[in-house]
């Protein structure tokens, strides 16, 4: 019973009040700053979806362009030997010519930018020298190497109807030759970038190798049947009178004033890009230049990738992610150009079999052709398929759909090298080379290992600003010399 009593008394009593303990709200000085209190805890799922998405890319971006420079790095240490041979003071460096169009659908400052970014760097380490063939149209190139060609040929001994005049880089080279100064000894050739300059590139060729050296007349102006023919005056049309002025003055009516003539009409704009001398339907008809030589300059062709449109933004991105690649692909062609000690003619093979209508014009171009008869309205065409028609042909894919289109009203006869198929003739693809490197792999990485050590010994001796520092403070721990702190600054300091 007592203990009952004692329990029920215990149980009567008012609890005991516990006073809380004030905790710390964060650290004094952030708040008496006006910071707020940071809480350690999971940002929500919006944030986390784009946290995940941004950090995902700028990753990707960021190894990419890391590895992208660690390629072009390779490549540039590859050929920088180059820079270091001493040149003759007579002799020209090596220079080569690139050739770049703007792509179809764009303008030319994609194909600069590419030159820029994946060309040049290469050709820079090598210290050569280059000349730029643009064009910002279609046809424009092939223009230019026609042009060129037509130029060398006119050098070479054949005379044009009409002399034209010495142009200035004849002029140089002639001031050049008299000083004594020759032009370089090594392989030297052309570069060409995008398989649309390629196909510019190749009908330029043929178009000055096969064409005559002056323009072709133009054709005569169809006149309507029933017009009637205009005879040309001999007098100066500014002084002819029309009969209501001849009337006026006649009469002596000073009410009718005298009409002025007419301006007369301005002159024509030239024809951009010039028109082809020959087309390629008459190149099996046409005869070879009698200076053409035995093998034309190395030529090479670089990708060019490029896709437009909106539904195309996957595979954009996925390019842009991933330029590594192409730099990679892009400077092991350029440093086999510039290493490149001789060169290869192009081949053709014998690998296909078609069946084409013999009245359609495809029958009477191409070069090689064996055609047999194979029954009525078909001939069975077994031909030569060239090495130049088949580089990078899987951009054509790729083109923008404008240069597919076919030519508007009234422009049927405009050339369209792009949509067209390339035919080279067996004369120019026989004498067409590239360029050969003969260096092996294993030949390529000690190279580049011996470039490496050779730029390690060069830091060691001519340390950057941020060794210097490094040794100073004395956070390089390579180095056991005394610390900069140690020591002073580096110097004569009794001075």
């Amino acid at each position: 019973m007592a203990d009952n009593a004692k329990a029920a008394a215990e149980a009567s009593k008012p609890p005991a009040v516990v006073m809380p303990v004030a905790k710390a709200e964060g650290n004094p000085a952030l708040r008496m700053m006006g910071l707020p209190r940071f809480r350690a805890k999971l940002p929500s799922r919006n944030w986390l979806i784009f946290l995940s998405i941004t950090g995902s890319f700028t990753t990707a971006l960021l190894y990419d362009r890391n590895q992208k420079k660690k390629v072009q790095k390779k490549w540039c240490d590859l050929v920088s030997h180059l820079a270091r041979e001493t040149l003759p003071v007579t002799q020209l460096p090596r220079r080569f010519t690139i050739f770049l169009a703007a792509p179809p659908g764009d303008g030319l400052r994609s194909a600069r930018e590419y030159f820029q970014e994946y060309v040049k760097p290469v050709l820079v380490a090598a210290a050569v020298e280059w000349d730029v063939v643009e064009g910002r149209r279609e046809g424009d190139v092939r223009a230019g190497v026609a042009e060129r060609v037509r130029k060398l040929r006119r050098k070479n001994g054949e005379k044009a109807p009409v002399e034209l005049e010495q142009p200035e880089e004849d002029l140089v080279q002639g001031i050049q030759e008299k000083a004594g100064i020759r032009p370089s000894s090594d392989l030297e050739g052309d570069l060409i970038i995008g398989r649309h300059t390629w196909k510019e590139y190749i009908r330029g060729l043929q178009e000055g190798w096969l064409g005559p050296l002056h323009p072709p007349d133009p054709p005569p102006i169809a006149i309507p049947a029933g017009a009637p023919a205009s005879e040309p005056s001999l007098e100066d049309p500014s002084t002819d009178l029309t009969a209501e002025q001849a009337t006026a003055s006649e009469s002596g009516d000073a009410s009718v004033s005298a009409v002025a003539p007419e301006a007369p009409p301005p002159p024509p704009k030239p024809v951009t890009p010039i028109p082809p001398y020959i087309s390629p339907s008459q190149y099996s008809s046409s005869s070879l230049a009698s200076t053409a030589p035995r093998t034309l300059q190395p030529a090479v062709a670089l990708p060019f990738p490029h896709i437009l449109g909106i539904l195309n933004t996957p595979v954009r991105t996925f390019r842009f992610l991933t330029q590594r690649h192409l730099a990679d692909e892009v400077g092991h062609v350029v440093a086999d150009m510039v290493l490149a000690g001789s060169a290869r003619p192009f081949v053709a093979e014998q690998e296909f079999a078609s069946s084409i209508d013999p009245d359609s014009p495809a029958a009477s171009l191409g070069s090689g052709e064996n055609q047999s008869g194979a029954g009525e309205g078909a001939v069975i065409a077994s031909g030569s398929r060239w090495e130049q028609q088949g580089v990078y042909m899987d951009e054509e894919k790729e083109w923008h759909k404008s240069a597919r289109k076919l030519n508007p009203p009234g422009e049927e006869g405009k050339e369209r090298v792009w949509s067209e198929d390339m035919i080279i003739d067996e004369r120019i693809g026989q004498r067409m080379t590239t360029f050969v490197n003969s260096m092996t792999n294993d030949e390529k990485l000690q190279r580049v290992a011996e470039e490496h050590a050779l730029q390690a010994a060069d830091r060691q001796r001519n340390p950057g600003w941020i060794e210097m520092i490094k040794l100073w403070t004395g956070f390089n721990e390579n180095d056991k010399r005394v610390k900069g702190w140690e020591q002073g600054f580096v110097g004569n300091e009794s001075a």
